[in-house]
């Protein structure tokens, strides 16, 4: 007979290969989201994945295509400008789109609801 994984009760209930006795099982069950709230929730999550991944696409095209304008033939302090706001963009979408990224990792792995979404849903 094997502790349960939670309280350590002796059980012969496994869930997944983990050994949980049937009050822990209830318990388990209560906390866990209704299905149509979880397809609701990763399917925004991955709609925020991919605009964010759309978005930092736009930008490394941008970026790419200001690098391959040099030398432009602008005033030195224009081009430089370009090149910055292009970098700045880029950065800004890398990181949104990690942060996209991060979200549906966490509530696909660890089934943590971002704080945004607990309210709306």
């Amino acid at each position: 007979m094997a502790q349960c994984a939670y309280c350590k009760a002796e059980t012969y209930l496994y869930d997944g290969g983990v050994p949980i006795c049937l009050q822990c099982s209830a318990a388990q069950d209560a906390k866990r989201k209704p299905p149509a709230m979880e397809q609701s929730i990763r399917t925004t999550l991955l709609q925020d994945m991919l605009e964010a991944t759309a978005r930092n696409n736009e930008a490394s095209e941008e970026f790419e295509s200001v690098m391959g304008q040099l030398p432009s033939g602008l005033p030195n302090p224009d081009g430089v400008q370009r090149i910055k706001n292009a970098s700045t963009k880029l950065s800004i979408a890398r990181k949104g789109m990690m942060t996209a990224h991060n979200r549906l990792h966490d509530f696909l792995s660890r089934g943590i609801v971002p704080e945004d979404l607990k309210r709306s849903g």
